[in-house]
Order: structure tokens, then C-alpha cells, then sequence
């Protein structure tokens, strides 16, 4: 654990009166000044500490993440402890959400509320005991006092130091009070608060692993309550006792902590604590560089769960937001993470949270899986939502080598096979992109597609697969005389009845099969082959190639 150092202490007369209190007043007159060390223990111990006050913002999943790393690459242990002090709005329904995210990013911890420890308990509420036991003594030492001061008093405080144009810093009596005061108040049952003595003069200065050295001056803060009236302590009481009774190690948390290093740094110092060395993680920044938030779109780990992303995408996406192995290199393994992480090449600035780039990368994961576990997944998932019934999977294995390229997302493989499975032949002849194919004598591209299907020769070359359709595209084209561009616009147009989509040969053979094995659900929209020459028989190819009459100029004139 870091040790303090550099402390310097001033001690001046006081009143006899106060004799007995003499270690209160010498604690606060120093002088002072610290600074963090390297931790003296080769053991690595970090925490992920959530409230559980609602979802896992990806802000808090990265802080987790990167805590998490540190320790595997350290071989160190990686602690969860839930921070419910704040009674009123912590909710067990939230810390199940918590550590259901986390359990699915796999984020899986040594020691935490579930799974216990040598530290426990892991939760802030059942350690009550634990916070009264360091505040007495600190009361015992001098270095907190008890204070009186009613809510009104405070706010008048508060009020004179504005007026002074001073820090809002506690000026009340209670510092320096005689024991007889204090017991006079204790008598008659008056609340009082523990607020902590802080030195008039000095400063802190930590050697932050990401901000480098970070210096605060002590006469900004003032006395500050380390246990409220009711007897509940205050986070930064809380947390670092926990952090010293756990022996964490390392501290790493988001920057919007780096503040509160001033007070814990001085409750480190009175218990006689070491220190642990600090790193403070920028912000997760929004397309427009404020801070990240729900006005933003999604912003917690279950929506984004939900949308069908990965977790190891995630994973992925979260780590290079503030971190890079110094390479090109952007895809991760969550190993190859823990083997290449350091804390030195986490950046100072904040990182954009760009969802079009998560999408990609989505999309990099998912077809990176084995090819069983993504045919699985599709197939679930085409049968859920009622695109496919029970079957013996060829045809969803067929239809996943034939979609996922142009699927990032799980749920898109819906759109994805339900567009090939459809057949909007009309909308398209009509439309403005699909009317220079109709112009380029399609009409006549029809006439011998259908001829080819009645004769069997088309379904002849479907049956020998890949290759007879090859086989039968040439030949067809030679018949045609065309070719390229001027030859697969037209055949996907007919028989797909789009203008994009993936391999017409493969978009085809699908289709086909889809008629054949009844692996389709009949109510999904499907139209088969057979349907679909049908349709294709029965198209006005006069009405469509008939220019749209002149208007009057006069009627014209009236339009505009």
C-alpha cells in the first residue's frame, strides 16, 4: 500500500482549559502535505464500487472493465462492493440488475455480496458497525469532533462565506469548543454530527497512474461531516475505510472522484491507513463532447443487451475508449485485452462514445463466432419471432453463410431474411431507381425467364446447386446476348423482385430451398418461386413502358 509523506506538523500554546484536548488542536494546526507511493505489497487488490441506484451506465461497465483488467494482467483480485448508503433511493432490484451486466459482460469477481470474501461483508449497509468503530476512534484521537450546529446555522454560514466571496468552509464554534459545552448539548440530547479537524495550512499532492501529479491546497475545504446526525456515515467516510480495510491497492475510478482524493486522503492519514495508488478515468463524452447521458439515446449495459449486441463487442468497444495497445489494431479478444492492458496507455482526455462504431464492431464479433454458435443464434432467433419453424437446420445454416455479412446486429437478422424471403416485384418496377431497368427491354428478359422456368430448365439447374445455376446464367446470357451489369439487374429484378441484396446465385438456390423443405413458416410472407412466376406472368409490361402523357401547358402552368 502507498505510505504519506512529507508531513509537516505546527503545534501553538492553548488555553489550559483545553489541556486535555491538546492532540484535537495539534492535528488541527498542521501543516500539511502528502503524497501517494508505490504500494509496498506485491499482492494487486481493485474495486468496482456501484450504487445501486439504477442501470450500469457504460460509463461505470468501462470503470469496472478497466479494473478488472489491471488485476488479471497483475494476477491480482478483482473486488465488487455495492455502495447503498443512500437508503432512499438504493434498491435491491437495482443490484441484481448490476450484477446481472456485469455477470454478462463477464466481469466476474473474486470477491463481492454473492460469492463473499476474507473482507466482508461487501455491501456499505451492513458495515454500519465497522464505520462507528474507525469514527470513535478518530473521535478518540482529536482528529473529529462532535458539532451541534443546527441546519440554520449552517445555511447562515454558508451565506456569510458567500457574501465574503470565501469557500463555503465550516466556521462555527464546535472546533474549539470546552468540554463542558459539548457535555452541556450531549445533556440535553441535541443531534450532533462527526466532522473531521482539516489543517488550516498545506497541501496534498498524489501521483495520479493516468493524471500524473495532481496538488490541492487544504484551505479550500474546511471541516467536513464524516458521519450525520442520524448515524449514518458519509461516502467519502465509507469508502475509504472500505478501500483500507479491503487493502485495495489500487484505486481506479472515473475522474468526477478525483475531488474527493482530498478528504479520504486526510481520513487515510488519521487512521494510520497507507494509501492506495490512484488512477482516475476520463469521462465517456457524447457525439457533441458533453458528458454522456440518457438525452444521448442508450447509455446502460441492459439496453444495449437488449438491442442485441454482444458482450464481448462490448467489452471490445469499451476498453479503446481511453486506452490503445499503441497499434492499429482495434479487435479484441477480452484475453488478448488482459495480455496487452497497461494503465499508462489509458488517456487523459475523454473518449466519444460513438454507437455507429459499437455497431461495426458488433458486427466483427458476431462473425467472428464459430460457425455453429451463429447459426444457433440466427436460427433461435428466426424461429422466436415466427420466420421459421422446427427444421434440420441446413436451411438456416445456408441462410446465415448467405446474410451475415450485412448483419451487425442479432435482431437485424430478421429484416435480413424476411427481405429475401418477400417479393415486391410491383414497387420496384415502379419506382424511379427500378424504371432504367424496365427501359432496357426487361419485358423481353421476362418472356425467356419464363420460358426457361416452364421448361424445367430452370428448376433443373437449381436442383444441381451452385453449379448448374453458374451453368445456367451463362448460358442464359449467351441467349440473351448480354452480360455483367446488363444481365444480373434484370435476373435480380425478376426473381428477387429487389434491385440489392446479398449473391443473387445464393439469394436463389434460398429461396428455392425455402419452397421445398418447409422450414418456412408459411405465415412470415414468404413467396416461392412458383408464387412468384405467377406474379411475374401477370405483369402489364405495356402499362410500364408507357411513357406519362404531356400535360397541357395550361394545366401545367395551374400544377406549379
Amino acid at each position: 500500500m502507498a505510505s504519506l509523506v512529507g508531513l509537516r506538523i505546527r503545534t501553538f500554546p492553548q488555553p489550559p482549559s483545553l489541556c486535555l484536548r491538546s492532540r484535537f488542536v495539534s492535528f488541527r494546526r498542521r501543516c500539511f502535505a502528502v503524497a501517494a507511493a508505490s504500494p509496498s505489497s506485491s499482492e494487486v487488490r481493485v474495486r468496482f464500487a456501484p450504487s445501486p441506484t439504477g442501470n450500469l451506465h457504460v460509463g461505470g461497465a468501462r470503470t469496472a472493465l478497466f479494473n478488472y483488467l489491471f488485476a488479471r494482467s497483475k494476477g491480482g483480485k478483482f473486488i465488487l462492493r455495492i455502495e447503498d448508503t443512500d437508503l432512499e433511493r438504493s434498491t435491491k432490484k437495482s443490484e441484481e440488475a448490476v450484477l446481472s451486466d456485469l455477470t454478462w459482460l463477464g466481469l466476474n469477481w473474486d470477491e463481492g455480496p454473492d460469492v463473499g470474501g476474507d473482507y466482508g461483508p461487501y455491501r456499505q449497509s451492513e458495515r454500519n458497525a465497522l464505520y462507528k468503530q474507525y469514527a470513535e476512534k478518530l473521535l478518540e484521537s482529536g482528529a473529529v469532533y462532535r458539532c451541534f450546529c443546527s441546519n440554520e446555522e449552517l445555511e447562515e454560514m454558508k451565506e456569510r462565506a458567500k457574501q465574503m466571496q470565501l469557500p463555503p468552509v465550516y466556521m462555527g464554534k464546535w472546533a474549539t469548543a470546552s468540554e463542558a459545552e459539548i457535555e452541556a448539548e450531549l445533556a440535553k440530547g441535541t443531534p450532533f454530527t462527526y466532522r473531521f479537524r482539516v489543517p488550516t495550512d498545506g497541501f496534498l499532492k498524489i501521483n495520479d497512474l493516468i493524471r500524473g501529479e495532481v496538488n490541492w491546497n487544504l484551505n479550500t475545504l474546511g471541516d467536513f461531516v464524516i458521519m450525520r446526525s442520524n448515524g449514518q456515515p458519509v461516502y467519502n467516510f465509507c469508502v475509504t475505510v472500505d478501500d483500507a480495510t479491503m487493502h485495495i491497492s489500487h484505486v481506479i475510478r472515473a475522474e468526477e472522484h478525483l475531488p474527493n482524493t482530498l478528504r479520504q486522503a486526510l481520513i487515510y492519514k488519521a487512521l494510520g491507513f497507507p494509501m492506495p495508488t490512484f488512477a482516475h478515468v476520463s469521462l465517456i463524452l457524447a457525439p457533441d463532447k458533453s458528458k454522456l447521458s440518457k438525452r444521448h439515446g442508450a447509455t446502460s449495459v441492459g439496453q444495449f443487451k437488449e438491442m442485441g449486441y454482444l458482450p464481448q463487442a462490448m467489452i471490445n468497444y469499451l476498453a479503446l475508449l481511453g486506452w490503445g495497445d499503441g497499434t492499429e489494431n482495434e479487435f479484441f479478444t477480452v484475453d488478448q485485452l488482459v495480455e496487452k492492458f497497461t494503465l499508462e496507455r489509458v488517456n487523459k482526455s475523454g473518449a466519444v462514445f460513438d454507437i455507429v462504431k459499437l455497431k461495426w464492431m458488433n458486427g466483427l464479433h458476431l462473425r467472428s463466432l464459430p460457425q455453429d454458435e451463429l447459426v444457433k443464434i440466427f436460427e433461435d432467433r428466426w424461429k422466436s419471432v415466427g420466420i421459421l419453424v422446427d427444421s434440420d437446420g441446413t436451411f438456416a445454416k445456408e441462410a446465415t453463410e448467405l446474410l451475415k455479412d450485412g448483419i451487425d446486429l442479432i435482431p437485424e437478422a430478421d429484416t435480413a431474411l424476411s427481405n429475401l424471403l418477400s417479393y415486391p416485384l410491383h414497387s420496384t418496377l415502379n419506382s424511379a431507381e427500378g424504371k432504367p431497368i424496365v427501359q432496357d427491354k426487361l419485358s423481353e428478359v421476362a418472356a425467356c425467364l419464363i420460358s426457361a422456368y416452364n421448361s424445367g430448365e430452370l428448376l433443373e439447374a437449381l436442383n444441381e446447386g451452385h453449379s448448374g445455376w453458374q451453368k445456367w446464367v451463362k448460358s442464359f446470357g449467351k441467349s440473351l446476348k448480354r452480360k455483367g451489369k446488363g444481365l444480373f439487374m434484370p435476373l435480380r429484378v425478376l426473381l428477387t423482385g429487389k434491385l440489392h441484396g446479398p449473391d443473387m446465385g445464393g439469394s436463389i438456390s434460398l429461396i428455392y430451398k425455402a419452397g421445398q423443405c418447409g422450414a418456412v413458416n408459411s405465415q412470415s410472407g414468404f413467396v416461392s418461386l412458383d408464387e412468384r412466376f405467377k406474379i411475374l406472368k401477370e405483369v402489364d409490361w405495356d402499362s410500364l413502358n408507357k411513357e406519362p402523357e404531356a400535360q397541357p401547358e395550361s394545366v401545367a402552368s395551374a400544377v406549379h
